[in-house]
């Protein structure tokens, strides 16, 4: 069950005109529901393309506070999948350049910009969360987000991290202890009532640790793609061994390829799936894994968002705990890892 806020007022109840905008939503999901949203504060880390599409559609689907934090200017290269930016704002900041235009989404939302990480730095982080309900960082290196993920389970926060590496991208997701209401399943003491599902979650630094996938069939590991799966996990050990730079060559196809293979190994797929990873797939991603694409952030964003708002109302089963999104193929499967 996601914690409960400490040192937060007294929460809002849904007004007249508020239900009226949210008309459509609260028939779909239900008051309750919404009234969640409408007193949840998220914090959203680091404004590039998949943080763009996942703020737009929480601050359209009504939550109450909206945190954005980032400490880097827009560069031309954001004008591309960043649709708040605008060709004068190079150089200005990202969170001043997009408030503006994120609140005109929806005037009900309070959005707040903070232009630096300091907040997150670790004699900093345990106050920062104590007025957030949920965390999401986006587009940032596997070290940061293993620090910020096992700050957020001290102070009991539900944490989401997504991105993308060219024409594949992933969502991750740790609800710690997850409880929601199951739609298709009855309770059994009450016929009228729908149950109650507990779901635990595992950090990120569990979920990266090596398994086998030797037990799986054949079908479900086809379906989980293992190529895009410990291709992009190498890149985030690329990254980690380059000082946080992507490859962005096709120079960096041979290293790429070894640490991607040395993962695939260790991880002992289904022969009769996949015997290595293609390299096609691994020189494509040497070249792309540094740039944006609007689709693909489109597609990371707006799942991103559905399952936060998902997580948030407690209802339907959230993502568990590893989502990847091949561009290639538009094909995306969740896996789930260690938990």
């Amino acid at each position: 069950m996601l914690a409960e806020p400490t040192g937060k007022a007294v929460p809002l109840q849904i007004t007249e005109d508020e239900a009226a905008v949210y008309d459509r939503q609260i028939r779909l999901w239900g008051l309750e529901a919404q009234q969640k949203m409408r007193n949840a504060t998220i914090l959203v880390v680091k404004l590039k393309g998949t943080a763009t599409e996942t703020i737009k559609n929480i601050v359209l689907a009504g939550i109450g506070k909206l945190i954005i934090m980032d400490e880097k200017n827009v560069a031309e290269e954001d004008l591309g999948a960043g649709f708040f930016f605008q060709d004068s704002d190079v150089g200005s900041k990202r969170v001043d350049a997009a408030r503006a235009r994120i609140e005109s989404l929806n005037p009900l939302v309070t959005v707040e910009t903070i232009p630096s990480l300091a907040p997150l730095e670790p004699d900093n982080i345990g106050e920062t969360l104590k007025s957030v309900d949920l965390v999401c960082i986006t587009d940032s290196s596997r070290e940061f987000v293993v620090r910020v993920n096992d700050a957020c389970r001290l102070a009991g926060k539900p944490l989401y991290a997504g991105g993308s590496f060219g024409l594949i991208g992933y969502i991750f997701c740790d609800l710690i202890n997850h409880e929601y209401i199951n739609p298709e399943k009855l309770d059994s003491k009450d016929p009228q009532k729908r149950s109650k599902v507990s779901v635990s979650y595992c950090p990120l630094s569990t979920a990266l640790k090596p398994y086998s996938w030797r037990s799986m069939g054949r079908a479900q590991t086809k379906d989980l793609k293992p190529a895009v799966v410990f291709t992009l996990l190498a890149i985030w050990e690329y990254q980690a061994r380059h000082g946080g730079v992507l490859p962005d060559a096709s120079s960096c196809a041979p290293e790429l390829e070894a640490i991607a293979t040395e993962l695939f190994t260790a991880a002992e797929i289904n022969k009769r799936v996949l015997t290595s990873i293609p390299k096609d797939v691994v020189e494509n991603l040497a070249t792309t894994a540094a740039h944006e694409f609007s689709p693909v952030c489109a597609v990371l964003g707006g799942m991103m968002a559905q399952d936060m708002l998902k997580a948030l109302a407690a209802r339907d089963p959230p993502i568990a705990n590893f989502f990847c999104f091949d561009g290639f193929t538009g094909h995306g499967s969740v896996c789930r890892m260690n938990m």
